[in-house]
C-alpha cells in the first residue's frame, strides 16, 4: 500500500509523482475514473458528509462507472481502494473535517449526476468538483457575521428566553462572529478559538447584567455561543455508530465531546473572572413570551442558518418549512411521549420530507435535513449539564447528560426509521 500524508497518493498505476500535484489525467481509461471517485469522496467529506453517507455515494457512484473498490471513512481522512482483492493499489485523502456546506454538496451532486449519465466524462467531473472546491464564500463577510447575530438571537427564544436575552444573545453572537474573523487572521488562535469564543461570551453577557440591563446571564451566554455547539456533530457520531461504522462514529464523538469541554471550560473560566471583576451577578427572573414568537424565531433562525450553512438561496423556500417541521413535529410529540422522546417525532418528520424533497427534485436531502436537525440538536442540554457538574450539582449534571443521548438517539431513530418509511433517492442521499 503507498500512502502520504496529505491529499492524495498515486502509484505507478497512474503515472503521477508527489511534485506534480494533484493529478488531472489527460486520456482517457480508468485512471479519470479513479480521480472522480476519489475527488468526490474529498469534496463530500469536506461538506461535511457523514460516514456511513459518504461510503455509500462512493460505492455507489464506483459501481456506476464500472470500478471495483473498498472504502473507509473517518473523520480526518478517506482510504479507497481499487481492484480485486489480491491486487489492489489503496489510496489515502487526509482531510480536516468538515463543516456543513449545503451549496457546495447540491454542486457535486449535480456534477454527480452528470458524470454518471454520460452527460460528463470522468476528467471533466473532476474538474468540476476542482472548481466547486476552490470557488469563494457565496456569501458576504458582513452577512455570515450578521448571521452569527441572528442566530444566537433567536436561539434565545428556544432556550426559553425572554426579550432582553433575545436582545442580549443578538449581541453577544455578533461579537462572536467578528471574533470568527479574526481567527482567520492570528495562526493557532483557530484550534482554541471555541473556548475563547465561550469565554467572550460569558463575560460579555456578565458585563450586559453588571450594567443594569436585567437578562438570565447563562441563556444570554448560552445563545451567543449556540452556533459553536457540536449537536449535529454529536448527532452524526450516533447515526454512525448506530449504522455499524464504528470508527468514524466513535471518533468523531469524541470529537464532540472534547468540543463542548473547551465550550464549557471557556463559560466556567468566563464566569470566575466577571466575579472578581464585577463582583457576584445576579440573574433575574425571565420575562415569558407569547407562543407565537416561537414561530417567528423559526423563520428567522432558518434564514440565518441559511447563510450559515451556505445553502443556495433557491432552497429557501424548502429550508424554512423543515425548520417549521421539525418544531412541530417535537413540540407535537413531546405533548405525548414527554420532551425527550419527542424529538423522534421532529426527526421523523423532518426525514420524511428530506426524503421526498430529494425524490420531488432531485437534489440532495441533505440540504432540508442539515437545517431541520439543527432545530433539534440537543448540544445546548450537553453544555447545561457539564456546567452544573461545574458548579457541584451533580445530579443535575448527570441528568441533562442522560437527556442530551436519549435526545441524540431519539434523532437518530427518527432519521433512520424515515429512511424505511419514505425510501431516499438514490445518488447522494
Amino acid at each position: 500500500m503507498t500512502t502520504t500524508n496529505k491529499d492524495i497518493t498515486r502509484t505507478a498505476w497512474t503515472g503521477w509523482t508527489p511534485a506534480q500535484g494533484f493529478p488531472l489525467p489527460s486520456g482517457p481509461g480508468p485512471d479519470d475514473r479513479v480521480s472522480f471517485v476519489l475527488r468526490l469522496g474529498r469534496s463530500l467529506h469536506t461538506s461535511g458528509y457523514a460516514a456511513n453517507r459518504l461510503e455509500e455515494a462512493l460505492e455507489l457512484t464506483c459501481d456506476r462507472l464500472g470500478l471495483q473498490a473498498q472504502i473507509f471513512s473517518m473523520p480526518t481522512s478517506i482510504m479507497v481502494s481499487f481492484g480485486p482483492q489480491d491486487d489492489q493499489r489503496t489510496f489515502l485523502i487526509r482531510v480536516e473535517p468538515g463543516e456543513s456546506n449545503l451549496g457546495k454538496l447540491a454542486q457535486t451532486d449535480e456534477v454527480t449526476r452528470e458524470v454518471l449519465s454520460g452527460q460528463l466524462t470522468p476528467l471533466e467531473g473532476s474538474r468540476r468538483l476542482e472548481a466547486i472546491e476552490l470557488a469563494p464564500p457565496p456569501y458576504p463577510v458582513w452577512l455570515t457575521t450578521a448571521a452569527f447575530a441572528i442566530a444566537s438571537g433567536s436561539s434565545a427564544r428556544f432556550l426559553g428566553g425572554g426579550w432582553h436575552e433575545m436582545v442580549a444573545g443578538f449581541g453577544i453572537g455578533l461579537a462572536i462572529g467578528l471574533l470568527s474573523l479574526v481567527t482567520t487572521r492570528i495562526a493557532g488562535l483557530n484550534r482554541v478559538f471555541e473556548p475563547v469564543a465561550a469565554l467572550t461570551a460569558s463575560l460579555l453577557a456578565a458585563g450586559v447584567a453588571w450594567a443594569g440591563f436585567p437578562i438570565s446571564v447563562f441563556i444570554a451566554t448560552l445563545a451567543g455561543v449556540i452556533v459553536l455547539i457540536p449537536g449535529l456533530t454529536l448527532t452524526t457520531a450516533m447515526t454512525e455508530i448506530s449504522t455499524r461504522h464504528l470508527a468514524a462514529g466513535t471518533a468523531r464523538l469524541m470529537g464532540a465531546i472534547v468540543l463542548l469541554l473547551g465550550i464549557t471550560f471557556g463559560i466556567a473560566l468566563g464566569s470566575k473572572v466577571g466575579v472578581l471583576v464585577l463582583g457576584k451577578i445576579v440573574s433575574t427572573r425571565i420575562v415569558p413570551l407569547p407562543e407565537w414568537t416561537l414561530f417567528v424565531a423559526v423563520f428567522v433562525s432558518a434564514l440565518a442558518f441559511i447563510v450559515l450553512l451556505k445553502a443556495e438561496g433557491r432552497d429557501a423556500p424548502w429550508i424554512i418549512p423543515a425548520g417549521a417541521l421539525a418544531i412541530i413535529g417535537s413540540r407535537f410529540g413531546g405533548d405525548t411521549l414527554g420532551p425527550e422522546l419527542g424529538a423522534f417525532v421532529g426527526a421523523l418528520a423532518v426525514g420524511i420530507g428530506a426524503n421526498w424533497y430529494a425524490r420531488i427534485t432531485n437534489r440532495s436531502s441533505q440540504i432540508v435535513l442539515v437545517p431541520g436537525l439543527l432545530m433539534l440538536v440537543p448540544g445546548s442540554i450537553g453544555l447545561r449539564s457539564l456546567t452544573s457538574l461545574l458548579d457541584k450539582d451533580v445530579i443535575v449534571g448527570v441528568e441533562g447528560a442522560f437527556r442530551m443521548i436519549l435526545i441524540a438517539v431519539s434523532l437518530v431513530s427518527g432519521i433512520l426509521i424515515a429512511q424505511i418509511v419514505s425510501p431516499k433517492r438514490k445518488l447522494l442521499g
